[in-house]
Order: C-alpha cells, then structure tokens, then sequence
C-alpha cells in the first residue's frame, strides 16, 4: 500500500468512526423551550465533548487502520492472487 493510499484509507476510516461516535454521549437540554430566542436550537447537544470525541475517533481509526495494513502487508487478502 502506497503512502497515498495509505491516507486515502485512514481518512475514510477516520469520518466512518467519526460521524458513527459522534451521536455517543449527547443530552439535550432538559429545561423546556420557554421563549422563541434568536440563535438558540432548543435540539443542540448541551455539551457535545467535540475533543473527547475526535481523540477517540482517532484512536479507534488507528487500530483499525493497523489492522488492515497488517492484512494487507502480510499479504492475507492479496486480490492478485484471486484474479490468477
């Protein structure tokens, strides 16, 4: 696996992981709508960690991506050898 394609995958993974932890975790606010307020969601997250979030995600994505570069270096899934 080339240098670029080795970033193509871990990137793919990344927002895979990423929008897949992104919903873990989130509260809404309990207090209900009162006043029609401008620039206030009464659905936004009360605090959605975004930090916690990606350092997980990008934990998770490495071990994925180690995973299936270990496959693919050890040659375990080889397509070329399929096609012959």
């Amino acid at each position: 696996m080339s240098i670029t394609g080795s970033i193509v995958v871990y990137v793919i993974i990344w927002w895979v992981v990423f929008f897949s932890v992104l919903p873990i975790g989130i509260k809404h606010n309990s207090k209900p709508f009162e006043n029609n307020l401008e620039g206030i969601d009464p659905g936004a997250p009360k605090n959605p960690n975004i930090f916690k979030k990606f350092l997980y995600t990008t934990l998770i994505t490495t071990v994925i991506f180690v995973g299936i570069y270990y496959i693919v270096y050890s040659e375990h899934f080889n397509l070329r050898e399929f096609i012959k």
